[in-house]
C-alpha cells in the first residue's frame, strides 16, 4: 500500500501507461541486488532508489579512490578512503528515504554469492571483470532470478537481460572468456549503460515493455550508435544447458 507521500513522490510516474499504482506497489515489495557500487553500480543505484524501488542490497569491498570520481557519481572528494558501499548508501537515502539500502562490504566469491543473493528477485550486474559475473551467472540461474548484465569500455558500452530457463545467459556470450588489466572509460559511458539496466529492471518489476533478452545491445557513444546483436541459447552451456525452456 503506497502512503500519501508516495503517491506524491511518485505521481509523475504513476501516471504512465502500465505502471500505475500496482505497478508502483511493485517497485516498492521488490528486492534487487546490485554487485559493485563504482561507475555502473552509482547511476543504477541512483534510478533504481529514486524510482521506488523498495530494498536495495550494494556489495562493493572497495573504498573510493581519487580516481574513481570521474564516473564513479555517488561519491565525491570528501569520501576518499571511505567504503564504496557506506558512501552510496549515505547519498541514496538522503534521495529517498522511503527505500532501503543496505551494504556489505564484502568480494563476491563463488564461496559467498549464493548466500549475498538470496531472498532477493533481481541481481543487477555492475562489476568490471569476468571472472565475478560469471560467479553473478551461475547464482541467477540456479535460484532462477533474472541478471542485468552491463559492460563499458572508454565511449563504449554493452548490456543485457537474462531469464534464467528462458535466454540466452552470460556464459551463453562470453563462452568463459576472461580479459585482465586496466580499461579506460569516460563516466558518461557507465552512466548511459547504468540508466539502460536500472530502465530494464524498472520494465521487469512492473511488467512492461520489451526486454533485451536473447540480444546484446552494443552503445557506441563517439559516433552515437545502438546496435542489438542477436544471441542464442547454448544448449552445451556449462552454466544454464541443463535447463529446460
Amino acid at each position: 500500500m503506497l502512503t500519501k507521500n508516495e503517491l506524491e513522490r511518485y505521481d509523475r510516474q504513476i501516471i504512465i501507461k502500465g505502471i500505475g499504482e500496482k505497478g508502483q506497489e511493485k517497485l516498492k515489495r521488490a528486492k534487487v541486488f546490485i554487485a559493485g557500487v563504482g561507475g555502473l553500480g552509482c547511476p543504477i543505484s541512483i534510478y533504481l532508489a529514486t524510482a521506488g524501488v523498495g530494498t536495495i542490497r550494494l556489495v562493493d569491498r572497495d573504498r573510493v579512490e581519487l580516481s574513481n570520481l570521474n564516473r564513479q557519481v555517488l561519491h565525491g572528494n570528501e569520501d576518499i578512503g571511505k567504503r564504496k558501499g557506506d558512501s552510496a548508501v549515505e547519498k541514496l537515502k538522503n534521495l529517498n528515504q522511503w527505500v532501503k539500502v543496505e551494504a556489505i562490504a564484502e568480494t563476491i566469491t563463488e564461496d559467498n554469492v549464493s548466500q549475498l543473493v538470496d531472498g532477493f528477485d533481481l541481481i543487477v550486474d555492475a562489476m568490471d571483470n569476468l571472472p565475478t559475473r560469471y560467479l553473478l551467472n551461475k547464482a541467477a540461474i540456479d535460484k532462477k532470478i533474472p541478471l542485468f548484465h552491463g559492460a563499458v569500455y572508454g565511449f563504449e558500452g554493452r548490456a543485457m537481460t537474462t531469464i534464467p530457463g528462458k535466454t540466452a545467459c552470460l556464459w551463453c556470450v562470453y563462452q568463459g572468456r576472461v580479459t585482465q588489466g586496466k580499461f579506460p572509460v569516460i563516466g558518461v559511458a557507465p552512466a548511459v549503460i547504468g540508466c539502460l539496466q536500472a530502465t530494464e529492471v524498472i520494465k521487469y518489476i512492473v511488467g512492461i515493455g520489451e526486454l533485451l533478452t536473447n540480444c546484446l545491445l552494443i552503445y557506441d557513444g563517439l559516433n552515437l550508435e545502438f546496435t542489438k546483436l542477436a544471441v542464442k541459447r547454448d544448449p552445451n552451456c556449462q552454466h544454464c544447458g541443463h535447463l529446460v525452456q
